[in-house]
């Protein structure tokens, strides 16, 4: 009688004694490789977001919760700075105000600027291609450039007044009188609308031709298929548009500095001074850092608050196409 043995299973520890097949070794060193060369790319961008990014802004942190004037070592006053912001500095809440004021109409008439240009040039007209480099073209000037222009465009006897004037209008001192300061510098922001007019135009090459020639089967006026089917296809690049506004209306400083300098011009520059010339003029005209500092981290808190806020209404309002709603 012939009689059958059966292997028995090797126990845990046998197969962990197992040397590894030259093939995986060679993919792990070739992994090893892959990660170390990665690394190694990556260096220079970690290196810099370490030392110029995140370390000041931990140390920024440290420096708001102090009384420091850049010479002196820091002195601890805990939240003496936010508490004095908040309830003991009217020129804060001026410049705060003043920063709402701007980002509240500057930012939607870029949007609606960018979306207008966006649909006139996807029309079939002549010359599309030029007027869509000159559109995009102010994007390409350096903003101090582009403040220079404007301070001659906005001056008594520029541009624009010499327009009001054909048409019997007294034009007002745009940079000097105070309740025109803020017009100027939101009229200044409709001359970037270029950038958020060449996405939107991307994206309405995007959207499927087969929509609009079902809806001319069903009868849908040109006004119809813009509101049913360009709009909500253009929600997502609208939405960009809208966080980068956002971001970049709050922390406006370079116009303001160099249109309306305040030595030159107290009046005006008080009327429109907004956070971040308010957290420039702290630190580095009465070196107060530590103050500063408190006014960089509750900008960067509104910025926030303002962001999140945004985020939250994107399921009413914005449409993906990978979504089903």
């Amino acid at each position: 009688m012939a009689t059958t043995t059966t292997p028995t299973p090797e126990t845990p520890s046998a197969v962990a004694r197992k040397p590894a097949s030259p093939g995986k070794q060679r993919l792990s060193r070739r992994r090893r490789r892959e990660a170390l060369s990665f690394y190694l790319f990556i260096s220079p961008w970690m290196i810099g977001f370490l030392v110029f990014l995140l370390g000041p802004m931990i140390a920024s942190i440290y420096y708001s919760l102090t009384d420091w004037d850049s010479f002196n070592p820091p002195k601890w006053v805990g939240f003496d700075n936010y508490v004095k912001l908040l309830t003991d500095d009217p020129v804060f809440w001026k410049a705060l105000w003043n920063t709402f004021y701007y980002a509240a109409i500057s930012v939607p008439l870029g949007l609606v600027l960018g979306l207008w240009l966006a649909n006139l040039l996807n029309k079939q007209v002549r010359a599309r291609k030029l007027f869509r480099t000159l559109i995009y073209l102010p994007t390409l000037i350096p903003l101090v450039a582009t403040a220079m222009i404007f301070r001659m465009v906005l001056a008594p006897n520029g541009p624009i007044n010499d327009f009001l004037g054909l048409f019997g209008l007294s034009g007002p001192n745009w940079l000097l009188d105070g309740p025109w300061v803020k017009p100027a510098l939101i009229l200044m922001s409709a001359w970037g609308a270029g950038a958020a007019t060449v996405l939107l135009l991307a994206a309405m090459k995007g959207i499927p031709r087969e929509l609009y020639e079902a809806a001319e089967v069903d009868g849908a006026s040109a006004t119809r298929q813009f509101w049913s089917i360009t709009l909500p296809h253009l929600t997502p690049i609208i939405f960009f548009n809208l966080i980068m506004g956002l971001i970049n209306a709050f922390q406006i400083f370079s116009q303001l500095y160099i249109l309306i300098p305040k030595g030159k011009n107290p009046a005006g520059y008080d009327a429109a001074q907004t956070m971040v010339p308010l957290l420039f003029d702290q630190a580095f005209s009465y070196y107060r850092m530590g103050y500063a500092s408190a006014i960089s981290w509750l900008l960067f808190l509104v910025i926030l608050v303002f962001t999140v806020i945004a985020f939250r209404t994107t399921r009413r309002w914005v449409f993906y196409e990978t979504e089903v709603k």
